[in-house]
């Protein structure tokens, strides 16, 4: 493809992109089914680009302005991850001597903000909890994160997976964490692997395999996923059972669920029951009260501790939208613990970085019952689940994971056993 055409295509696909109407990933996947001839590399390029200007927005935005046309063009050419004599290529005179004088810029003289790119309502918060530890956090969000994968312990063993894609001229290393997960750098194409066709691994951040570790589902018992979407947690679940129990998987939208289907046919689990649901009180859940060992609750939330895989989610939330978020938090917990029975567990999960979906929830919850629920310290916890360093991912008996500390999403997670 000529220099000029593959910038024009990032310049149309940031348009679309910043618009924050939809989520990133899906806008990027819809504009390359759009455009099928591009190869690999072209859509590499494309993708990463879009992605460091997102990180970068303020930044990007600021140096943009002493430029001249048409502005996604200078954020494309300023956030290009392509070949640097490929961008050359495509730029005018004017362009080329522009980009020059932006290069010489110091950016550590710059103000705050555009440093850390994150907006004000975000960086407040987040620099006031964190104090020094605030600049690792912005720069551990704005590098791409490794992926990581969960060994399907129904299937195979880790230490079987990792040579079989050792031989496949991919390495894999053990997460530091999770006794089943192993971390790859780089994004392989691992769809036409054996281990992934026979269903032996599943994409999975650590964080969320330590989610699944809290809700210690055990063989035989009723289990559920309040708040499934696409089951990667589900997936865990359902392996720690050894596919023997009832494992309901639970949400509100059923195109999430149908998501679910190919992954499950994969895992060879014959024990997870998809469910849509109306909302949390739907009738479909008040006949399960009292009845349920395991109940996880992985609610909706900001997203905000996966800004190294979503930066976009950082412009499309608000303070508003937080609100309205623990306020149906709040109300989904209150439900998910009447399924819960005498001796059975509850946990509660968020991918926010944000204390008020976190510790503020939970707090609230155990202030409103703690009469009936035992609060249960995350460190026991992981220590039976044989996870290591537990006590370097709990803060206030909590699980508190973040970016810049474990190399893992953000995350957070409560648990309590009901008396």
């Amino acid at each position: 493809m000529h220099p000029n055409a593959l910038l024009e295509l990032a310049t149309e696909l940031l348009h679309r992109v910043m618009r924050f109407d939809s989520p990133a990933d899906g806008v990027v996947s819809a504009f390359f089914r759009e455009h099928r001839a591009l190869g690999a590399r072209e859509r590499h390029t494309l993708a990463e680009t879009t992605y460091n200007v997102l990180r970068n927005r303020l930044l990007f935005q600021h140096l943009a302005q002493s430029g001249k046309g048409e502005m996604e063009r200078r954020l494309a050419i300023l956030g290009w991850q392509g070949n640097e004599g490929f961008l050359r290529a495509a730029l005018n005179e004017q362009e080329q001597h522009w980009l020059e004088q932006v290069k010489k810029v110091d950016r550590t003289s710059l103000p705050e903000k555009l440093r850390h790119n994150l907006p004000e309502w975000l960086a407040e918060p987040l620099h006031a909890e964190l104090g020094n530890e605030f600049w690792p956090l912005v720069d551990s969000m704005n590098q791409s994160a490794a992926l990581d994968l969960r060994v399907n312990t129904f299937k195979a063993k880790r230490d079987d997976v990792q040579a079989a894609l050792a031989q496949a001229n991919i390495q894999a290393v053990p997460t530091p964490y999770s006794p089943w997960g192993l971390r790859i750098d780089g994004k392989p194409n691992l769809a036409k692997l054996d281990v992934f066709t026979k269903g032996e691994i599943e994409v999975q951040d650590e964080g969320s395999q330590l989610l699944a570790l809290m809700t210690d589902a055990k063989r035989g018992e009723m289990v559920v996923d309040f708040c499934a979407g696409a089951g990667g947690k589900t997936l865990a679940l359902g392996a720690a059972m050894r596919n023997t129990g009832m494992l309901y998987a639970f949400d509100i939208s059923g195109h999430r669920l149908a998501a679910l289907k190919p992954r499950l046919a994969r895992s060879g689990l014959s024990n997870v029951h998809p469910v849509q649901i109306a909302h949390e009180r739907d009738a479909r859940v008040k006949r399960l009260a009292g009845k349920i060992d395991r109940v996880l609750v992985d609610a909706p939330c900001s997203g905000l501790g996966t800004l190294r895989r979503n930066p976009d989610m950082k412009w499309r939330q608000s303070p508003e939208a937080i609100k309205e978020l623990t306020q149906k938090q709040a109300a989904i917990l209150e439900s998910a613990a009447r399924l819960v029975k005498p001796g059975g567990r509850l946990v509660y999960a968020t991918c926010s970085l944000l204390d008020e979906e976190n510790e503020a929830i939970a707090r609230a919850f155990i202030e409103a019952h703690g009469r009936d629920f035992q609060p249960l310290p995350a460190s026991e916890i992981l220590d039976k689940a044989h996870v290591s360093a537990s006590q370097t991912l709990v803060r206030d008996e909590f699980l508190r994971l973040w970016p810049h500390r474990h190399q893992t999403d953000g995350f957070f997670a409560a648990a309590w056993e009901r008396r």
